[in-house]
């Protein structure tokens, strides 16, 4: 071992907690993301119409029922004050044609 990078001290001791020794176990606490909520002008997905088949896989499972379909069958947001963004039409869409404007 170097000293430019000398291993960190670590103590033999564990914290004791109601009388049993319990290892010192370090949590990373992940910075928590905002929650999703709707402005009213930026719609929460985009949808590439031009890509889209008209499958209707987004359409069905959506949990909040943002998307109907239109008079083609393709996507439409038809309530998209309902999306909170939970990814499952973007992720299931066979086209890549929705897109996030939020993550």
């Amino acid at each position: 071992m170097t000293e430019k990078n000398p291993k960190p001290q670590v103590s033999e001791e564990e914290p004791e907690v109601s009388g049993k020794k319990e290892p010192e176990v370090s949590e990373k606490k992940e910075p928590k993301r905002e929650k999703y909520v709707y402005d009213g002008k930026t719609p929460p997905l985009n949808i590439f119409l031009h890509w889209c088949k008209a499958c209707n896989l987004c359409i069905a499972y959506c949990p909040k029922k943002v998307l109907e379909p239109d008079r083609d069958g393709k996507p439409v947001l038809a309530h998209p004050e309902l999306c909170n963004q939970c990814a499952i039409c973007w992720l299931h869409c066979p086209d890549f044609a929705i897109t996030s404007t939020y993550k």
